[in-house]
């Protein structure tokens, strides 16, 4: 059985300003050690149920984070940016199963550390087929896309909530802090943390949820923080623009749809 794992930071325990994932930052060595902690209880939880083939894939910011040499031997990792499909590389229909570590919940999502959709500084809201997603909701659909189930979801409570309410039952999740704004959280202790990572993801492994799998065309829809990034954003050629901060494509093909979100984001930046 083969475990695909994005991992991200401002989910993992402890973690609760953006200073803590920049490089750089005084507590950035701390938040980066804990978020590869958290993969390598993620990863053991999958060896337990299973699992004979790990994928870590680094999805945030320079995506040069996990402490390579502290990380599980038995996985490889994805290391490094800018990625072919970005938090979701190396992901195709040969996995069984994907892990989300260490997410947050969308952009403009009350109580949540840290919300934001890829880009805090151009993206206001996205959809779905009409539906508010984030990077659990865009992630997931491509991982549905190549007929892979999400099978765990760790970090707030705001994103454990999303991940519940678009994936449904059957999803193992674990909140490891509970937000009370957008910097400020109850957090368990890393080490309770990392346990009960352990164990979801072992669970993980022997329950089933269904990919998710969208209906087509997919429509996406996208609203930027400005008139000039919409502009931007409408230099891809089929891109409609349906207000000034706002723009559309639709698409049979999901992974055209994916790919084109992000040419729009890191245009409009």
């Amino acid at each position: 059985m083969k475990v695909y794992i994005s991992i991200d930071i401002e989910g993992i325990s402890g973690v609760v300003n953006a200073e803590q994932g920049q490089p750089g930052s005084p507590d950035y060595e701390l938040a980066r050690r804990r978020m590869t902690a958290e993969a390598n209880a993620a990863i053991l939880g999958a060896r337990a149920g299973g699992a004979t083939e790990v994928l870590v894939n680094d999805a945030h910011g320079n995506m040069r984070n996990i402490l390579v040499e502290e990380l599980d031997p038995w996985a490889d990792l994805v290391y490094g940016a800018p990625k072919p499909l970005s938090m979701m590389t190396g992901l195709d229909d040969t996995f069984d199963v994907a892990f989300f570590i260490g997410y947050h919940a969308r952009a403009g999502t009350a109580n949540a550390i840290l919300d934001h959709t890829f880009s805090s500084q151009c993206v206001a809201h996205v959809e779905l087929n009409g539906r508010p997603v984030g990077e659990i909701g865009l992630n997931a659909a491509l991982a549905g896309f190549y007929g892979v189930p999400v099978g765990l979801v760790t970090g707030d409570q705001a994103a454990v909530a999303e991940a519940e309410a678009l994936l449904g039952p059957g999803l193992q999740t674990v909140v490891v802090k509970h937000a009370v704004g957008h910097q400020a959280a109850r957090c368990i202790h890393p080490e309770e943390a990392q346990s009960l990572i352990r164990q979801a993801a072992e669970l993980a492994l022997s329950t089933t949820v269904p990919p998710l799998k969208l209906e087509t065309p997919v429509v996406l829809r996208l609203e930027l923080r400005s008139s000039l990034m919409a502009d931007y954003a409408m230099l891809i050629p089929g891109v409609r623009r349906l207000n000034g901060y706002t723009v559309e494509y639709a698409h049979d093909d999901y992974l055209t749809v994916y790919k084109v979100f992000r040419a729009m984001v890191k245009l409009a930046s």
